[in-house]
């Protein structure tokens, strides 16, 4: 016990230095104005603007005015439609007969009975399969 001792000196804690971030605040620089200290301030170019932004927005509206192209969605040929019918009628098959064969909607067979419907190669092949005929190949 005789080499145990107290240490009796004050621990002194301090805040860290402010941040470059802090330092930019109006109340530091109002505080260094007040002591006298120099002072820099410095204007940047783009500041407080999004002026990138605009300019990428400005280019792409201007492509778009330019665009004469009229975009559509593929839909289903004519001649599939009529031939889906036509095996359909032939297996003496409702259109929700057909679907629940297919596992799929009533409504999907009538959009393609109606050439509404964007063609899907999964649906196509199993309207095949379970009428029995070729719907792709002569387009």
């Amino acid at each position: 016990m005789a080499g145990i001792t107290q240490d009796w000196e004050p621990v002194v804690l301090r805040k860290k230095a402010p941040t470059a971030a802090a330092s930019k605040d109006e109340k530091a620089v109002n505080a260094a104005r007040r002591v006298g200290a120099e002072i820099e301030t410095i204007k940047k170019s783009n500041a407080g603007t999004n002026k990138a932004a605009k300019s990428t927005a400005t280019l792409n509206t201007r492509k778009l005015d330019e665009d004469t192209e009229t975009l559509s969605h593929e839909k289903v040929p004519s001649e599939m439609k009529k031939a889906i019918m036509q095996a359909r009628m032939d297996k003496k098959l409702t259109q929700s007969q057909l679907a629940q064969m297919i596992n799929e909607k009533p409504q999907t067979i009538q959009e393609y009975e109606s050439g509404k419907a964007i063609p899907n190669q999964q649906i196509i092949s199993k309207l095949e399969k379970a009428l029995g005929t070729k719907l792709r190949g002569k387009k």
